[in-house]
Formats: C-alpha cells, sequence, structure tokens
C-alpha cells in the first residue's frame, strides 16, 4: 500500500509537471521575445550614447561655439562704453553705464542706451551729431567692459541655479556652467526673456508679467546635428529652462514595473514591455489595459490590449502617450497552478528529506 501511494504522488506529480508548460511560461519572454528585448536594450543603449553626444557637445569649447559677432548683445547698466568720434577726438569718451540705463555725452546730453545694441547707438549719436554740429559723423562704440548678468538656469541639468555672468554668453556655455544634461533631459529648451518695455508703458506688476518672449529650441538639432544657428545669445533677466522627458508607466505582472522616459521619442506597447523586462508567468497579457487621462479633470480612457497578440505579430502595436499607464493583469488560474507546483514540489521536496530511502 505505501508503495502504490508513492507511485499514485509520482504519476500525479507528472502529470501536473508535463501540463503546466502548456498554461504558463517559465520565463517573462518567448524566445522571439527576446529579440524585441535585445533591441529595446540596444534603443536604450543608443539613447545613452546620443545623451553623451548631447553633453560632449555642451563641454567641448563652448566659446568657440559662439558666433564672432557680439552685435546681438543689448547694452545694459554697468558696461563700460568707448565711444569714437573720428571726425573730432575731443568728443571722444569712455563712459559707464548709470543703473538708470543712461550715459551723458558732449553737445548731446544725457542719452539713455540701455536696451541698445553697439550699431543702434552708433546710428543715433551720428544722426544726433549730424543734426547739429558734424555733417556725415563717423562714430564706433565698443563694450570695452560688460556688466555681471543674473541668468537663471532650471529644470533637468546637474546644478540648476542662477548664475552671474560677465560678457556675452551662450545657450551652449550656460550648458556647460549648470553641469551638461540628466538623463532624463527632454528634447525641448525654453529661452524665457523679459520682452522690451514699451515707453510710456505702465510699469506695474500685472504689466510685468505680460511682458516676456519665449524661445523654443531643440536640443538633438543644437547637440546632436550641430546646428549652431540654434545657439542663441543670452542676456540678463534671462530664464532657460529644460524639462524633464514625460514618461509612460507600465505596472501589474511584469518583471520591472516602474516609469520609462520617453526622451523625445515615440514608444510601442511592446517596447515598453520589453523595457519592464517581459511579462511574469502569471501574466494575462490578452487583458491588458492602457489609461490615457482624457484631458478633462481626473477622469481616464481605457483602451484594451493584447499584448499577446501584439508580441506574435497578429495586432497592431500601438504607440503610448506621454502620462500612459500600461498595467498588465495577473491571471487568477495561472497564479494558482504556479502556487499549486510549488506547493507540490515543496511537498516532495520535505517529504523525500524525511525518507530518503
Amino acid at each position: 500500500m505505501i508503495l502504490f501511494s508513492y507511485f499514485g504522488k509520482f504519476c500525479l506529480v507528472l502529470v501536473l509537471f508535463l501540463t503546466l508548460p502548456s498554461c504558463i511560461s517559465s520565463s517573462g519572454l518567448k524566445p522571439e521575445d527576446k529579440g524585441r528585448f535585445l533591441r529595446a536594450e540596444a534603443a536604450e543603449s543608443e539613447k545613452q550614447t546620443k545623451k553623451s553626444e548631447r553633453n560632449e557637445k555642451v563641454f567641448l569649447n563652448p566659446s568657440a561655439d559662439r558666433p564672432t559677432s557680439s552685435q546681438d548683445y543689448k547694452i545694459g547698466p554697468e558696461d563700460l562704453l568707448e565711444i569714437t568720434v573720428f571726425e573730432d577726438e575731443k568728443l571722444n569718451k569712455t563712459v559707464r553705464v548709470s543703473s538708470q540705463g543712461n550715459i551723458g555725452f558732449p553737445l548731446i546730453g544725457v542719452l539713455r542706451v540701455k536696451g541698445l545694441t553697439a550699431s543702434e547707438l552708433e546710428r543715433e549719436i551720428q544722426g544726433l551729431l549730424a543734426e547739429k554740429y558734424i555733417q556725415n559723423p563717423n562714430v564706433s562704440v565698443f563694450i570695452k567692459e560688460y556688466r555681471n548678468q543674473r541668468i537663471s538656469v532650471l529644470g533637468m541639468v546637474e546644478k540648476p541655479g542662477i548664475f552671474d555672468v560677465t560678457g556675452q554668453k551662450t545657450v551652449l556655455e550656460m550648458l556647460a556652467l549648470s553641469g551638461g544634461l540628466k538623463e532624463d533631459a527632454g528634447p525641448l529648451l525654453f529661452l524665457i526673456r523679459p520682452s522690451p518695455t514699451a515707453e510710456g508703458e505702465k510699469k506695474d506688476r500685472d504689466s510685468s508679467w505680460r511682458g516676456f518672449q519665449t524661445l523654443v529650441i531643440h536640443l538633438d538639432e543644437l547637440l546632436v546635428r550641430g546646428d549652431l544657428s540654434r545657439n542663441a545669445h543670452v542676456s540678463h533677466g534671462d530664464v532657460i529652462n529644460i524639462p524633464a522627458s514625460g514618461k509612460v508607466f507600465v505596472g501589474g505582472a511584469v518583471v520591472k514595473p516602474g516609469g520609462f522616459p520617453l526622451k523625445g521619442k515615440k514608444l510601442t506597447v511592446s517596447q515598453a514591455i520589453a523595457l519592464a523586462e517581459g511579462l511574469k508567468p502569471e501574466s494575462s497579457g490578452s487583458e491588458a489595459r492602457i489609461y490615457r487621462y482624457s484631458g478633462k479633470g481626473d477622469e481616464k480612457e481605457t483602451m484594451p490590449v493584447n499584448v499577446l497578440m501584439i508580441q506574435d505579430g497578429l495586432a497592431e502595436d500601438p504607440y503610448l502617450q506621454e502620462g500612459d499607464i500600461l498595467i498588465v493583469p495577473t491571471s487568477p488560474m495561472k497564479n494558482f497552478l504556479i502556487g499549486l507546483r510549488d506547493s507540490i514540489k515543496g511537498f516532495f521536496s520535505f517529504g523525500f528529506w524525511l525518507n530518503p530511502n
């Protein structure tokens, strides 16, 4: 009877172990899915390489990437100007701009120079001198000393903060000063600067908040493709902001649930599953759901998706959007069978340990 009992248990275990593999997978990824997983790893490695390329461009002599002309620089308080009138050296003057943005100049009097470029100031002085004093004057304005400028760099950089800099600076130089981009930096840089205040405009708190201009710079065009036309000059009071890359979230019965940055790229359902290192054996991949915010308060759209059919190439592999949540539920039957299998394995291990003969 004892022999029959052990033989019956052995048959039961044999049947279970022959049938369980058809119900559950011993690995989170099928053989064909491992290729997709490796491709996703390669894509992630490529993103890391691109991130290194971006920062390499930031730190590789950023001053050499500055356009040779400083004619875009706007004169401001505390700048030291060297003004030369070639027809009359007595009018030559080196003068520092006042805190109100003005200078005093012979024959002309007080001039408001704040916000003008050197070439614009040259033309203004030429015009004023030509009205009464000198016929066709030739004037040169040279910015001998630049004021200290305060530039803010915010967002996904290694050392965000407010920087006091001297002289004409560019976006690349400010990125270098702030330590370069973080891994999760998004594809866009926003350069926000105060708009010039119109003459006579009421300078109250409300109007000051309305007077801003925003320049959008695509970082890949500047840092990867090397388009230096995107390397804009920055001025006093400018704010550089690099938002984080959007994420998609994968949860439920996957090996490594979490949030995965888009980094400005498109991501499909199968790629997201691969980044989460595949499905768990107890997963119900045919009953996955995508939850997407509809833009109406906290309402979310729900979209069913069959991960198994996508992996087999039998269904379309949809793109995920920023903020999407992909949930793969657990199959109660698979969970039960796995628990049963583990219990039986534990029981027999315990039994043979008690009676090894």
